[in-house]
C-alpha cells in the first residue's frame, strides 16, 4: 500500500463527504492489494469498520437527499462489495488458523507469535485502564472461536451474581505472561462465560484449565469450542462456584463473576484449600477491592487496586 493509500484510508473522515470524497476512499481500498493479503490483518479490520460506519452510512445520508440517485446507488454496491471481500478474507484466514490449532500445530510460543503475526499489540499499553477496553486482539481471538454466536441465557441470576462480560484478550495475555506457570499448575476460571480465558491460558501457557460456570448454555458453549479445536486438557462444569471442588486447583481467576456474601463464600472455600497447599488468585475488576481484605493472602501490589489492572495474590 502506498503512502498515499495509506492516508486516505486512515485519516479520519471529513464530516458531510461529498460523492467525489467518498469514491475516492472506495478507489483506494479497491486497489491497495495489502488489504487483502492475510497478514495485514489490523489494516482490513479497520477498512472494514472505516467502510460499515463511516462510508456506507454517509452513502445512505446523502441518498436520503436523493434517493434515486443511480451513482450513489453504484457507489454503496462497490463499498458493500468491498467490505464483503475484505470480510471474506479474514473468513478464509481464521479457518486455516482453526484447523491448524485442531492438528496441535500452535501452543505456548507458537501461538503466541502466531497472534502477533496477525495483531499488534502492546501489554504494557494503558490506554484502556479505566474501562475494560476490547480492541483489534479481541477480534482476532473471536475469530479463532468456532461458533460465532453467543447462546442465550437460561437462568437468572441470584442476587449477587454478576451478568457475563468477556474478559479482554490482553488481559489474558498479560495473566500468563505475569503469571510464571509450571507444568503442574491447574488453572480456575470462576464464572468462565463462553470459556475464552480457560481456552487461551492453554493455548498460550499448556497447563490443565477448568472452567466453572453457572449458566448451562455458556458452559456447553464452551464446552463445544473446545471439542471442535480439539483442546483435551480443558473442561467446563456447569455448577454455581459455591458448590464446586477445586481439590486439583492452584491457580484461581475471577473477571469479578460475583460480589458481596457470594464472593466471600467462594473465598472461604478457597481459604480452606490453602490449608493444604499454596494457590494464587488473580482477580481484574471491582472484586480486586474485596480480596484484598483478605488476611489470608499475600497482595502482590497493596498500593494499586485500581480496578481495572490485573490482581496478583498468593496465600500465606
Amino acid at each position: 500500500m502506498s503512502k498515499k493509500e495509506a492516508d486516505i484510508i486512515n485519516d479520519d473522515p471529513v464530516a458531510n463527504m461529498s460523492v467525489v470524497e467518498v469514491e475516492s476512499y472506495i478507489s483506494a481500498m479497491e486497489k491497495s492489494a495489502l488489504l487483502y493479503e492475510e497478514r495485514n490483518f489490523d489494516e482490513r479490520i479497520e477498512a472494514i469498520d472505516f467502510i460499515e460506519f463511516q462510508l456506507i452510512g454517509q452513502i445512505e445520508y446523502l441518498l436520503q437527499k436523493d434517493h434515486q440517485s443511480a451513482g450513489l446507488l453504484s457507489l454503496k454496491g462497490r463499498a458493500d462489495n468491498v467490505k464483503c471481500v475484505l470480510e471474506a478474507v479474514d473468513i478464509s484466514l481464521f479457518k486455516q488458523l482453526r484447523e491448524n490449532i485442531r492438528t496441535g500445530g500452535q501452543r505456548g510460543t507458537q501461538f503466541k507469535s502466531l497472534v502477533k503475526k496477525y495483531v499488534g499489540f502492546n501489554l504494557e499499553d494503558n490506554e484502556h485502564q479505566g474501562e475494560p477496553g476490547y480492541d483489534n486482539l479481541d477480534i482476532f481471538i473471536n475469530g479463532l472461536f468456532p461458533f460465532p454466536f453467543m447462546p442465550e441465557q437460561t437462568k437468572n441470576l441470584e442476587p449477587g451474581m454478576v451478568y457475563y462480560q468477556k474478559t479482554p484478550a490482553r488481559i489474558v495475555f498479560e495473566l500468563v505472561e505475569k503469571s510464571q506457570f509450571n507444568k503442574d499448575d491447574v488453572f480456575f476460571d470462576l464464572g468462565s462465560g463462553l470459556g475464552q480465558v480457560a481456552i487461551l491460558v492453554n493455548l498460550l501457557a499448556g497447563i490443565r484449565t477448568r472452567g466453572v460456570e453457572f449458566e448451562p448454555a455458556f458452559c456447553n458453549y464452551a464446552n463445544d469450542c473446545a471439542a471442535e479445536l480439539n483442546i483435551t486438557n480443558v473442561a467446563f462444569i456447569n455448577a454455581d462456584a459455591r458448590q464446586t471442588y477445586y481439590s486439583e486447583g492452584t491457580i484461581f481467576f475471577m473477571y469479578t463473576p460475583f460480589t458481596g456474601q457470594i464472593l466471600q463464600d467462594v473465598l472461604e472455600i478457597l481459604r480452606a484449600e490453602s490449608l493444604h497447599r499454596k494457590i494464587k488468585i488473580i482477580t481484574y475488576g471491582p472484586c480486586t477491592a474485596q480480596v484484598a481484605l483478605q488476611s489470608w493472602l499475600h497482595f502482590a501490589a497493596p498500593q494499586d487496586t485500581h480496578i481495572y489492572k490485573l490482581g496478583f495474590f498468593t496465600s500465606l
